[in-house]
């Protein structure tokens, strides 16, 4: 099973992945359904969808903090 560490580096790859609710088409990263990350221009881009930011749950607040963590030259966004 793919773990959501995974589906980050996908990401920041370029290429598709999904585990459970964190998902990448390889430029877009969503958790749920909201999208929490783009890379479309090749930027690096995270939303801020955590309680220090525009807080949307628990789960995306993970997703988020783990995507900064684990991407290079992130450029966090307020939503």
């Amino acid at each position: 099973m793919i773990r959501n560490e995974q589906v980050i580096r996908a990401w920041y790859c370029g290429e598709p992945a999904a585990a459970g609710n964190l998902f990448t088409d390889g430029v877009k990263l969503y958790s749920y359904r909201l999208k929490i990350g783009d890379r479309s221009d090749g930027l690096n881009r995270i939303w801020d969808y955590t309680a220090s930011g525009c807080y949307y749950s628990q789960t995306t607040s993970c997703h988020v903090g783990l995507a900064v963590r684990l991407t290079p030259q992130v450029f966090l966004m307020t939503p």
